[in-house]
């Protein structure tokens, strides 16, 4: 089966890699760079410029700590993407945190959560006003939480989402609409 990158050999690598292989982190890191690239990208489109962090960076600090990583047990590329996707939120989420956003806004141009989840990506203040819902949404519904995780801060699909959480395609989806509402209701209630 092919992978959304073109290659079949991922789940291979990661498989190996997850077996204490690190050359085969090396063969990886190539084939999924440029999809983790374009996640970045999207992240950081709307972020103000100049930004102090660039998606190249938000790259590089996701593969430095996938690179202390040991002996993941790797089921596929999708869940590769999931782990890339929790890194991807903390990095966003402690840069935001370290540069101030929350308190002052920092500039950047607000989101409402219903256009940032369907539509476009978030800016500084909405990561830090979104991962503060996922927590909550999380002790109430973690596979709700995970599914906008897996999605919004990962980018991946229906169908590989599911794959992630063991469910179907219809439960990821209901999984979504409810989340998300239920997202919009807590980010409203702190947010008049």
């Amino acid at each position: 089966m092919t992978t959304r990158s073109g290659h079949p050999e991922v789940t291979e690598l990661l498989v190996a890699w997850g077996g204490g292989d690190e050359a085969a982190f090396d063969r990886l890191v190539p084939i999924v760079y440029a999809e983790l690239r374009r996640t970045a990208a999207r992240y950081m489109s709307n972020e103000r410029t100049p930004h102090t962090l660039q998606a190249t960076a938000l790259v590089n600090e996701v593969y430095l700590r996938l690179v202390q990583i040991r002996r993941v047990g790797w089921r596929d590329r999708a869940h590769f993407f999931a782990m890339a996707a929790r890194l991807m939120r903390r990095v966003l989420v402690d840069h935001a945190r370290a540069r101030g956003y929350q308190k002052r806004g920092g500039g950047a141009r607000s989101l409402p959560l219903d256009e940032a989840v369907t539509v476009a990506p978030e800016t500084s203040r909405d990561v830090i006003a979104i991962d503060a819902a996922l927590a909550a949404l999380e002790s109430v519904d973690a596979r709700k939480s995970r599914v906008v995780e897996l999605r919004f801060f990962g980018g991946l699909s229906v169908d590989e989402t599911a794959a992630v959480l063991n469910v179907s395609p219809q439960t990821v989806m209901r999984d979504w609409r409810l989340a998300k509402a239920w997202l919009l209701r807590e980010m409203g209630a702190h947010n008049p």
